[in-house]
């Protein structure tokens, strides 16, 4: 039997590009190795069935099941049927936190559980299918409506039934109530760290660019996404040094340089937090399974 094709990030695709809002409906592919992104992923199985491997949880979704997840932790899609559909978006955190959400399911999310649900029907394989074009299709005002009615639609998961994956959470305190004004303020803070992140930016850098005080900078961000404004940083530079890992040439510490690390021994020792492995080794593995 051939093999089948696998997923190979690149640094025009969803790992590099954090601020860009993706819809999709396609195939999926299977991934050779865990990989990471600083957006939510929404995933609605058209067709056939999937399965997951998450930073600390397995799932299993077949047709007419959706989910939502925070990509910022290591996460595969390790196998599928022949015949696997499936639709969605990435959406930066901009967007996440428009979401009107129960406060404990958005910080659930935030921290690593994954949301699902079956309370789906035929609308959902239609709508999913035209917000794809929408997304696609080079109007804007097309792709805002897209965007508007998917935001929607993922609200009313909590009309309906859906369960957190894993269970329960232990140890982990529930999430505060999130007003418009912080939705705002954390809105500003993701845009500014994502239009920035390869350059030397701090906290106080941060909370100028939405007009708070730094302290308060921290302290919001860390209430509502479960890291700090430091750790989110160095997600996006992760993520972006983790799609430029894919190319063959890629010389590490070109890779650290470019990603916004003022050294070697600090992107691996943050390399190693998240992927629990050097920049090396990735980048070994996934050339030895393209092989």
């Amino acid at each position: 039997m051939p093999e089948r094709p696998f997923y190979q990030p690149g640094a025009s695709s969803v790992e590099g590009l954090p601020l860009l809002l993706q819809m999709f409906h396609t195939a999926p592919l299977v991934m050779l190795k865990p990989h990471w992104h600083a957006q939510v992923e929404v995933n609605f199985i058209v067709r056939g069935s999937v399965h997951y491997r998450m930073n600390d949880h397995e799932i299993s979704l077949s047709a007419g099941e959706m989910c939502f997840f925070w990509g910022g932790l290591p996460h595969q899609m390790d196998d599928l049927s022949d015949d696997a559909i499936y639709a969605g978006a990435h959406l930066p955190l901009v967007h996440f936190f428009r979401l009107h959400l129960p406060a404990d399911v958005r910080h659930r999310l935030m921290t690593g559980a994954t949301l699902v649900t079956g309370a789906t029907d035929q609308s959902d394989n239609d709508n999913f299918a035209r917000w794809n074009r929408y997304a696609r299709s080079g109007d804007p005002a097309k792709a805002e409506h897209a965007v508007n009615e998917l935001l929607l639609r993922l609200e009313r998961v909590r009309f309906e039934p859906y369960r957190l994956v894993p269970e329960t959470a232990a140890g982990q305190e529930a999430g505060s109530a999130f007003d418009q004004q912080s939705s705002r303020n954390v809105g500003r803070m993701c845009d500014f760290i994502a239009e920035n992140f390869l350059y030397d930016i701090d906290c106080m850098n941060i909370a100028a660019a939405a007009d708070i005080h730094p302290k308060y900078a921290m302290s919001l961000f860390k209430k509502s996404t479960g890291m700090t404004l430091n750790e989110y940083v160095n997600l996006l530079r992760l993520s972006y040094a983790q799609a430029l890992l894919m190319h063959q040439d890629a010389n590490v510490l070109r890779v650290a340089m470019d990603s916004g690390f003022g050294s070697l021994s600090a992107f691996n020792k943050s390399f190693r937090k998240l992927a629990g492995m050097t920049p090396s080794d990735f980048r070994k593995g996934v050339a030895g399974g393209a092989r």
